[in-house]
């Protein structure tokens, strides 16, 4: 006959190995290979390097993206790679935001920046979507601009006049790839603090800098 205390030996053990899901992390960008590794699919990239590096495989549909589940710093997590392309990403992020009941202040999401160069990442606690069609949607889906982003640096364009959808739907160069493998790996490493709420640590440690 099980005792009481091996029954709560066995409850903890449970809620260690499968605690509640209280973070939902996603990823911008738009799905299919003709998009793989544009500028647009950084926040992809960085998601992708988080999932690698916590052992976990981002390959079941549900929300109209890509999951998969972790444990991150102790907390349960959603890594979501919508698959409604950029325009529509608050629609995957809200209903994953739903089903687990979660604040918008329980989410993070990796976005492109134009604004930074290659290499580069800055976190916001919360902000306008700053012209990102990402972020604009997640901001009008949810109702609120309350949630945590890691934007990272994909470079301007090369002249004003330049065709902004072409710079963003375009690829990097073998010298900016260089900058960009050190940045998803700095993003991820700037959400496993976001997410164990040393949000002033991983912006002392990751905004204002170019890290090559």
């Amino acid at each position: 006959m099980t005792s009481m205390t091996e029954l709560f030996q066995t409850l903890r053990f449970h809620q260690k190995k499968n605690p509640p899901i209280i973070f939902l992390v996603v990823g911008l960008g738009n799905p299919g290979s003709k998009y793989e590794n544009t500028r647009h699919n950084a926040g992809f990239c960085a998601l992708e390097r988080l999932a690698q590096e916590e052992n976990c495989s981002c390959n079941r549909m549900k929300f109209h993206s890509k999951i998969g589940k972790a444990t991150i710093e102790g907390t349960g997590c959603i890594l979501l790679k919508p698959q409604t392309f950029m325009n529509e990403s608050g629609k995957a992020v809200e209903e994953a935001r739903s089903y687990y009941h979660l604040s918008p202040s329980q989410i993070l999401v990796f976005s492109d920046d134009i604004s930074l160069p290659p290499g580069a990442i800055r976190i916001r606690r919360k902000g306008s979507h700053g012209g990102h069609n990402g972020l604009r949607d997640i901001v009008e889906a949810t109702g609120s601009e309350d949630f945590l982003r890691i934007k990272i640096g994909v470079g301007k364009k090369p002249h004003p006049d330049y065709d902004l959808a072409k710079w963003v739907l375009g690829r990097f160069s073998e010298m900016e790839l260089k900058s960009m493998h050190k940045a998803y790996e700095n993003a991820a490493s700037a959400a496993r603090l976001l997410i164990a709420g040393e949000i002033e640590e991983a912006m002392n440690r990751y905004n204002g800098k170019n890290h090559k």
